[in-house]
């Protein structure tokens, strides 16, 4: 260790950096975490370059021996983004064509539900940090820093950044984006009037509670959070109002069938490569499957290996899998109804063969899970607690205990993906431990009706009434703050209506934890209490596929379904 450059760089951090640098330089947390971490407190690349220089080097590995959350695996030779390929260098021109999801509902940013309107929606804006590989890394905010106890956060904005009308982007248009998410998507996080604008380009944002990972809330993950305009009035769509700071300008747009757009010179992260792009629509994944086999599109945003599979052995095509923390949540209700003994939710639990879901539905593109939000990408995640297993008889028993035997449950379902697969092959499994399943899809998949089937004004009031019984979709999330606390810990989105306050408490000690130790001691109790109560059956972590044709290369996926394609073109 050089010890010199060392202790110079801890004159330069802050004390929490200190303490992070010190537990790197001590061996605590490998570099991986310790990267990770370090660009979420906003060390910034030059310091944390200078910290891996003084400690020298070390396997590299993830603290929990896996890949980050987020990171991307490409299957088929694909390329990162950067303008270089194995095929060769990116060219100048051409038009993308791309065949995504049909938007369920209308391109809001603020109220947006659903993978069909994130593209185009996050094609035109931008975040205040870009979240890839589930880091985070400088937006339109260049750098960050939160005070001691992560209870306010300071963001330096990118100078120079023009709206697509030519008006200068300032401090004014975040504070008035996060005012109007104040009483949406971060209403958990900040109130009306937390964000405060020091400077053209400084602003200052003070949370309800400290949160030690608060910009992944302004970043891809949290896919509302896009900075907009700030005479942007709620319930304003980008069709009606085609206007960003992104790197494409939305020209035409038709729900039904696609969007165009168009390449913005002026974009702050340099002129694209790419002229233009072209999106096809469908909700019908054979017709995008053919569309792209067939040559009439060069990409294609999030798929399933359930009827994805001919794309999986085109040697035309080049897929990317993404492993990370998406899942399908089994919630059970627990406030009434056949779900509220604790021993028929484990029933459930341990009627469920999670490595026959994985092989059948996923072909092995997965994590098994625990019943638990906590994947095993994350850096905190505790490999040392007991895998759930199958047992039909300690099931059976459980149901009898509880005076069950013979339960007869309606489990509701999306029509998305594999999910219509799930659920059939959950019916088969919890059948053999005396459970019948009768199957109800849901009319909607997302936008606004996507809760009604649970429906509620009860605490805690959100989604989270109606049925007893049903499996709803969650997807890559960088962190997993946005499970625990809207599917968990508040009403939000919480369809088993769970109430613990020892999960709230131990959430809250996660959230308030600036450093990697505290985060895994309260992560623990997460995962315990989650387990043992069960509100949600968690089977697998699914890996998140999405291909292209040969000749193109740098496109940037987000596990959430986002194209990003500033750096995207063709190869020679």
């Amino acid at each position: 260790m050089d010890y010199r450059l060392f202790d110079s760089v801890r004159r330069q951090a802050s004390p929490v950096e200190v303490e992070l640098v010190e537990a790197y330089a001590r061996g605590h947390v490998s570099r991986r975490a310790f990267v990770s971490r370090a660009m979420m407190i906003g060390l910034g690349a030059p310091l944390i370059s200078a910290v891996i220089a003084a400690c020298g080097s070390d396997s590299g590995s993830s603290s929990s021996g896996t890949t980050p959350a987020g990171g991307t695996t490409a299957s088929g030779g694909t390329t990162a983004p950067g303008g270089t390929a194995a095929g060769g260098a990116v060219k100048q021109g051409g038009t993308l064509r791309i065949v995504a999801q049909t938007p369920s509902g209308p391109l809001d940013p603020v109220a947006m539900a659903d993978l069909g309107t994130y593209c185009p929606v996050t094609t035109c804006f931008d975040y205040l940090v870009t979240a890839s590989g589930g880091d985070v890394s400088p937006a339109l905010a260049e750098s960050w820093k939160p005070n001691a106890d992560g209870s306010v956060w300071t963001f330096v904005l990118r100078q120079g950044v023009k709206w697509h009308d030519g008006t200068p982007f300032t401090s004014a248009d975040v504070v008035a984006t996060m005012d109007r998410l104040a009483g949406s998507n971060l209403k958990a996080s900040i109130a009306a009037g937390s964000t405060k604008a020091i400077d053209d380009f400084t602003v200052e944002i003070t949370l309800l509670n400290p949160d030690g990972q608060f910009p992944q809330q302004v970043g891809a993950y949290n896919p509302q959070s896009v900075i907009t305009p700030k005479d942007f009035a709620l319930g304003t769509t980008l069709d009606q109002r085609m206007t960003g700071t992104g790197a494409f300008k939305m020209t035409a747009y038709n729900q039904a069938t696609g969007a165009s757009f168009e390449a913005n010179p002026d974009w702050w992260g340099g002129k694209p490569f790419l002229d233009k792009l072209e999106y096809t629509f469908s909700e019908d994944l054979a017709t995008l499957v053919s569309g792209l086999q067939g040559g009439a599109a060069d990409a294609i945003t999030q798929f399933s290996v359930v009827g994805g599979d001919a794309i999986l052995n085109d040697s035309n095509l080049s897929v990317q899998t993404i492993r990370g923390s998406a899942h399908r949540q089994i919630w059970m209700n627990c406030r009434e109804g056949d779900f509220t003994d604790v021993k028929v939710r484990q029933a459930i639990a341990l009627g469920i063969d999670r490595q026959a879901l994985i092989d059948t539905i996923l072909k092995g593109k997965g994590d098994i899970a625990n019943d638990h939000p906590i994947a095993p990408i994350y850096p905190f995640f505790d490999s040392s607690q007991p895998q759930r297993e199958r047992d039909v008889e300690k099931a059976k028993q459980l149901l009898t205990d509880a005076g069950k035997s013979g339960l007869k449950a309606t489990m509701a379902f999306p029509k998305l993906q594999e999910i219509p697969q799930l659920a059939q092959l959950v019916q088969s499994q919890l059948k053999e431990i005396g459970v019948e399943v009768t199957l109800q899809q849901e009319a909607t998949v997302d936008g606004e009706e996507w809760c009604k089937v649970y429906d509620s004004k009860v605490e805690p009031a959100g989604c989270d009434g109606g049925m007893d019984f049903g499996i709803v979709d969650y997807g890559l999330r960088g962190v997993p703050d946005v499970y625990l606390v809207k599917a968990y810990a508040t009403g939000e989105w919480n369809s088993a209506h769970y109430i613990s306050e020892p999960f709230r408490a131990a959430t809250k000690a996660y959230q308030s934890s600036l450093d990697l130790d505290g985060q895994k001691a309260a992560i623990k109790d997460i995962q315990k209490i989650a387990n043992e109560d069960v509100p949600y059956a968690i089977p697998y972590f699914y890996n998140i596929l999405f291909a292209t044709t040969n000749k193109v290369a740098g496109i940037e996926a987000t596990g959430l379904g986002q194209f990003y394609c500033g750096k995207a073109g063709f190869t020679e």
